[in-house]
């Protein structure tokens, strides 16, 4: 079983999400507060992650705008300065009491947030309430 920062993956239905033809894939969760865009290993054509792994960037718009990045080593971080503040394509929504694997990324929708994290135990967390990454 994968647990999430402490959650239970397995108790969701997963949810499929598709990639563009850069490989990025990007969705918003049904609230529409936060949106992600996850960037596959070697990056795109316009995008190189900071480590040339997989990358997950999820914004979060309110109370603050606020933006965790996960990468594929490290810990999870959160950016409160973002100068493009401006994330993810409408086009999918990511439903409430779902999971998605992206690359080394697991991430778990909930009502009351949503959750991203690699196996190792680094990720983020993020919903109106409360942001933490570890």
């Amino acid at each position: 079983m994968v647990v999430l920062l402490g959650v239970p993956a397995k108790a969701y239905e997963p949810q499929q999400l598709f990639a563009n033809d850069e490989g990025q894939v990007e969705f918003v969760m049904p609230s529409g507060n936060i949106g992600c865009i996850y960037t596959p290993i070697g990056g795109t054509s316009f995008y190189e992650t900071a480590d040339g792994l997989a990358e997950i960037q999820c914004d979060r718009v309110e109370p603050s705008y606020v933006r965790a990045i996960l990468g594929g080593q490290g810990e999870g971080y959160l950016l409160d300065n973002v100068g493009d503040a401006s994330c993810c394509s409408l086009s999918q929504k990511f439903e409430y009491d779902h999971v998605v694997t992206l690359g080394p990324f697991q991430c778990l929708s909930e009502r009351r947030g949503l959750t991203c994290a690699r196996q190792d135990g680094h990720g983020f967390f993020l919903s109106r309430a409360m942001v933490q990454a570890r």
